[in-house]
């Protein structure tokens, strides 16, 4: 499946034409949300099971609905942010058997899994209820940059009928009509950050307490953001093609190269788990016949690919 990706596109509106939005939930991320549409010139209800917290938005302008179907009936554009999906369809649930979520568009911001996606969408369309889900790719004061991105997936129509809402929580990206793709992308892009930050975090460690974080840190962006973004390049049309031409730098290199880590890591009793752990991945490619291809190759056995 081939993604596509949408850039955000702005629109002169004045805010009398600006759309209605509803937004259900009001945890951190969902107040963020609720104050970034008022601040947008959005007209937003909102709701939330307990009233308190919606305090400040009420001041800043904000409806605060009664419940559920008050909430719902205020607005064409419903954005859900609570714990769990559990939790949104004990929500909405009573509204859909009233009939009241037909004709609407629901943007599902509730963190879930793939599956849950494809169910909540199944379960929309039966009820006439435009599905888009989402992933969020910041934290609540990140909300509202137009540098952070937000994740949707599923209805198509609904995304670019309302993305001038959307944009104004951060850049929205889409990526296809599949339900489930934004919350596959955000597990992704997840364990990408974990690994970023542990490696950043053992290299650190390494360097011991006469080297200050602080000191490190830009050199480790600045390595990262001109010589290993480059390699991510270089390397996404190789794992697409199959093909690992190991002309840069071989996984047999790799493995000799991480060993120099382990050692200087071991000599200063800094735990090894993580560079263990990558050598040994390693190790598994180069079994498989990948040791003279490059780095890339390593995708076939994190795919399951059996060793020959």
């Amino acid at each position: 499946m081939s993604t596509e990706i949408n850039a955000t596109s702005t629109e002169n509106t004045t805010p009398a034409q600006k759309t209605p939005v509803t937004i259900i939930g009001l945890g951190n991320m969902g107040s963020a949300l609720a104050a970034t549409l008022l601040d947008a010139g959005h007209p937003t209800t909102v709701w939330n099971r307990s009233p308190g917290k919606a305090a400040a938005l009420v001041d800043r302008g904000a409806r605060l609905a009664a419940n559920p179907q008050e909430a719902i009936a205020a607005s064409p554009l419903i954005v859900a942010c609570v714990l769990d999906h559990d939790a949104l369809h004990a929500v909405v649930a009573p509204v859909a058997a009233a009939g009241g979520l037909a004709g609407k568009a629901l943007v599902n911001l509730t963190s879930g899994s793939p599956e849950q996606a494809d169910e909540a969408a199944a379960w929309a369309g039966s009820l006439d209820l435009g599905y888009l889900d989402g992933a969020i790719m910041t934290t609540p004061p990140g909300v509202g940059s137009p540098e952070m991105m937000f994740l949707y997936s599923g209805s198509g129509d609904v995304f670019e009928a309302h993305r001038p809402a959307l944009a104004a929580l951060g850049d929205p990206l889409y990526l296809g009509e599949e339900p489930g793709r934004a919350s596959l992308y955000d597990v992704a892009l997840l364990g990408l950050m974990w690994a970023t930050f542990t490696g950043w975090l053992h290299g650190t460690a390494l360097l011991g307490k006469d080297t200050e974080a602080t000191d490190f840190t830009p050199v480790a962006i600045r390595w990262l953001t001109h010589a290993v973004a480059g390699f991510l390049t270089t390397y996404a049309p190789q794992v697409d093609a199959g093909h690992y031409p190991g002309d840069d730098a071989t996984v047999d290199v790799q493995i000799a190269t991480i060993d120099h880590l382990i050692h200087a890591a071991a000599d200063r009793g800094i735990d090894n788990a993580l560079p263990e752990l990558l050598k040994a991945t390693m190790e598994r490619a180069r079994a498989a016949g990948h040791g003279s291809d490059s780095y890339a190759s390593v995708i076939e056995v994190l795919r399951g690919e059996p060793v020959v």
